[in-house]
C-alpha cells in the first residue's frame, strides 16, 4: 500500500452526480446588481444604430455593453425604408422579436387585457451577463418623462429628444410577486406583465395595476408597449404617456430607440441612486461531488526527492522511519488512461500518516 499512486472511484458510493444549485448574482459588470450610468458607443456603426443602441456602463476603454435598446413596428413605420416598401429597420426588429418570443402563428404582441400593439420598445440584456435567465421579481427600471408631447411628431427625432424637465419618473417591475400570479408559458418560456411599482414597495395599486409591457425572464428581454394612444387606462399605458411621442410615419427615420435610451439615462441624471437600473440574473450550476477516501495505510510517502536520501533511497528523516508524515495539498482527477483531467487544491494542507485518515469532497461545477 505504501507505493500506491492511484485509487479508482467507486461510482456507486464515491460519486454523486447531477447536483443542481440555483445561483443569483448582480446582472451588470462585476456582478453589480445596479447600473446608474449609461452611454452609447462611438464605435457602433450608424447602420446598426438604425436597428438598436448598445448601452455601456462607462465611456472609457474598459466600457462593457450591458444591454441594448430597440424599436419595432409591425408594418415598418418609424424608420427609413431606403426606397423599399415595408423593409424598414423597425419592421425587421418587430419581426425578430415576434419570431423569438411569440408562439408560432401569433403575429402581434398582445399585452394585458388583450391589448394588441403594432409598436414595441425592447430591452435586451447582454447574453454573457444574463447567464441563464433574468431573475423575475428582482429587477427595476426607471423611465424619465420626455418632452415629446410639446414637439410635432415628425420632428421628435435626434436632437429634439430630451427629458421633459418636470422630474417625473416611473419605475417598472414585473408582477411575478403576486400570490395568484401564474406565468404565461410560450415557446420563449415564462412571461410576466411589466407594471409600475418598485422592488421595495411592490406593485403600485396591485388591485388595478398599470400595465406597460411584458418581460420574458428566460430570454432576458423586456418588451414595452409603444402604441400610438397616449391615454392611461386600466388596459395599459403606452410609453407615449411618458412623452415618447413615438414617430410612426411611413418611411420616416424616427430614431425611436434613442428615446428609450434618453428616458433611461435621463432617470439616472435625475437621481442616480433611487433611479438606478436594478437587475439580477439566475444560473443553475450542475455539480458532481467526488468523495476522496484516503485510508490510514495509503499515501503516507512522497515522491518528492527531498523525502529520501542516498543512492538506496533511504528516508531522509529518521523520525519518519515506520512513522512517515506527509501533507496532502493537491488532488488530481485522472481518466482510465491515467491522463490528468482536473486538479483540486485544498484550502490548507492536511497531515497524513498511518494513524490518520482523510475524507475530502471535491465539487466539480460545470
Amino acid at each position: 500500500m505504501a507505493g500506491k499512486v492511484f485509487t479508482s472511484f467507486d461510482f456507486a458510493s464515491d460519486v454523486v452526480e447531477n447536483q443542481k444549485t440555483l445561483v443569483t448574482t448582480g446582472l451588470f459588470t462585476n456582478n453589480q446588481a445596479s447600473l446608474s450610468t449609461a452611454f452609447t458607443g462611438s464605435l457602433q456603426t450608424s447602420s446598426s444604430k438604425a436597428y438598436y443602441y448598445d448601452v455601456y456602463d462607462s465611456s472609457g476603454s474598459s466600457a462593457e455593453s450591458q444591454f441594448a435598446v430597440a424599436f419595432g413596428h409591425r408594418l415598418g413605420s418609424g424608420s427609413a425604408t431606403s426606397g423599399q416598401a415595408n423593409d424598414g429597420a423597425s419592421r425587421a426588429i418587430y419581426s425578430q422579436y415576434r419570431a423569438l418570443l411569440l408562439n408560432p402563428g401569433d403575429t402581434t404582441f398582445t399585452f394585458a387585457n388583450a391589448v394588441n400593439s403594432d409598436v414595441i420598445y425592447a430591452i435586451n440584456f447582454n447574453r454573457s451577463k444574463l447567464k441563464d435567465k433574468l431573475d423575475p421579481g428582482n429587477w427595476q427600471l426607471s423611465l424619465a418623462e420626455l418632452s415629446g408631447s410639446t414637439i410635432v411628431n415628425s420632428a421628435h427625432t435626434g436632437s429634439n429628444v430630451k427629458v421633459s424637465g418636470t422630474g417625473k419618473v416611473v419605475t417598472l417591475i414585473d408582477d411575478s410577486g403576486l400570490t395568484n400570479q401564474t406565468p404565461t408559458l410560450t415557446a420563449a418560456g415564462r412571461v410576466f406583465n411589466v407594471v409600475s411599482g418598485s422592488i421595495s414597495s411592490g406593485i403600485h395599486n396591485s388591485s388595478a395595476p398599470h400595465y406597460y409591457g411584458l418581460v420574458y425572464p428566460d430570454m432576458g428581454i423586456i418588451i414595452l408597449n409603444g402604441g400610438e394612444s397616449p391615454s392611461v387606462t386600466l388596459s395599459g399605458i403606452s410609453l407615449n404617456a411618458l412623452g415618447f411621442n413615438t414617430v410612426t410615419g411611413s418611411g420616416v427615420n424616427g430614431d425611436n430607440s434613442w428615446k428609450l435610451f434618453t428616458s433611461i439615462s435621463g432617470a439616472f441624471a435625475i437621481n442616480s441612486t433611487t433611479n438606478a437600473f436594478s437587475a439580477r440574473n439566475e444560473e443553475t450550476i450542475s455539480s458532481t461531488h467526488y468523495f476522496v477516501r484516503v485510508k490510514n495505510a495509503e499515501y503516507n510517502f512522497s515522491n518528492n526527492p527531498s523525502f529520501v536520501t542516498g543512492s538506496a533511497g533511504q528516508i531522509a528523516q529518521a523520525t519518519f522511519i515506520k512513522d512517515p508524515k506527509v501533507y496532502i495539498t493537491t488532488i488530481g482527477l485522472y481518466n482510465d488512461r491515467q491522463e490528468l483531467l482536473a486538479v483540486a487544491k485544498l484550502s490548507k494542507p492536511i497531515q497524513k500518516s498511518f494513524s490518520k485518515e482523510a475524507l475530502i469532497k471535491i465539487k466539480l461545477d460545470f
